[in-house]
């Protein structure tokens, strides 16, 4: 009986931990996708802290990177090289910007979105050129929906 107790507490532990683990999520780098052409699909994404984001050059000549001023205080920036995946482990809150420099100023941007965001207005604040400037309208405007859609 003792026996049974324990494999059944070891059990629990390892479904306990295993529901715990972090998350990995894919966002494609696209010629052509669902909102347009030179997009990141999906362009915003919300995660958790220690979430991974894998950016997968599904067409070639793209890549992910941050956008300066774009990140949380303390988070690393990081830069993907051109037609290859890149995976990002996102350990601090807030929002992200990120670009896809051969296509930036055609609006290839994307939000990564990590918890609670505490740099909001310090990531509007980013200037912002050609259609990424309107690409990011519309993901910070996603992004209040879904603050208040959760209150």
């Amino acid at each position: 009986m003792r026996q049974i107790a324990i494999l059944a507490g070891a059990a629990a532990v390892l479904i306990l931990a295993g529901s715990a683990q972090a998350a990995d999520v894919e966002v494609k780098l696209l010629n052509r996708g669902t909102e347009g052409v030179m997009v990141f699909e999906p362009s915003f994404v919300k995660i958790a802290p220690g979430d991974t984001v894998k950016f997968l050059s599904t067409d070639k000549g793209h890549n992910a990177e941050s956008i300066k001023g774009m990140l949380p205080d303390g988070a690393t920036p990081f830069v993907g090289k051109n037609g290859e995946d890149i995976a990002v482990k996102f350990d601090k809150e807030g929002v992200y910007g990120v670009k896809c420099l051969p296509h930036y100023g055609m609006g290839m941007v994307a939000m990564i979105v990590v918890g609670t965001p505490g740099n909001v207005d310090q990531a509007k604040a980013v200037p912002q050129s050609g259609k990424a400037k309107q690409v990011f309208a519309t993901l910070f405007d996603k992004l209040e929906a879904g603050k208040t859609a959760s209150k």
